[in-house]
Order: structure tokens, then sequence, then C-alpha cells
């Protein structure tokens, strides 16, 4: 049996966005390395998204909007982007306060309808 790993880069799927889990308050010094990380991911993975999960950050405030408009800037440099997963109501609100807008996960894209919602039919006609 042959343990070896084969040469060259890992076989990734393109279509998996990498995760980032960020957790605890992030110090000021956190931020540069984990920007470094986002690029790396974007690079390494070719996704184009790094999903940030940002469920363990705790209390939002504005060290946590530096923190996630950073990482959003490092990510666009590299060509890519950021998206949240299971974000805090309070930190979605403080984010639209602040005027930055996230793309966030099972969020429904732009110009299409959310997940369930039935288009109106006529009167008369069957429901599609």
């Amino acid at each position: 049996m042959n343990c070896a790993r084969p040469s060259g880069l890992p076989i990734v799927d393109a279509m998996t966005p990498a995760v980032l889990v960020l957790a605890g308050p992030v110090t000021r010094d956190e931020v540069t390395a984990l920007g470094d990380e986002v690029r790396a991911l974007l690079r390494t993975t070719g996704a184009g998204v790094v999903v940030c999960d940002v469920a363990g950050l705790g209390p939002p405030g504005l060290g946590t909007v530096d923190l996630l408009a950073r990482l959003q800037l490092a990510a666009r440099r590299a060509g890519g982007r950021i998206r949240l997963r299971d974000p805090d109501p309070a930190l979605r609100a403080l984010l639209d306060l602040v005027g930055l807008r996230f793309e966030v996960e099972g969020q429904a894209e732009q110009g299409e309808p959310a997940l369930g919602v039935e288009e109106e039919v006529e009167p008369g006609e069957p429901a599609v």
C-alpha cells in the first residue's frame, strides 16, 4: 500500500468556496493576518468567494465592522469577495447603518425571488 501524497496542487472544486471561521473578538494585530488568509484562500481555491462564518464573533461593534470591511477590501484586491455566514441580526443592522453591503449566505441574489415565494397568477389560471 502506498501512502505517498501525489505531487502538485490538490484538486479543489471551484464551485465550493473556502470557509474562514471568525471566532471571538479579533484584535487589531489579527486583522492583517486574516486579510492575508482571505487572499491565500482565494488564490488556492480559485472559487472567487470566501465564506466568513461570523456566528462566533460575539456582540457586534465598530471593530467587527472594521474587520469585515478590511476583509472585503483584501478579497476585492485579490479579485474575489467575501460572503457572510450566520450573521447576528444586530450585525446586519449595524452594517446597514454604516452603509456596508455584504452578500449573506442563504439570501436570494439580487433579481431572484426568495425561495418559497410563488409568483402571483391571474384568477382562473393554474398555480405553477
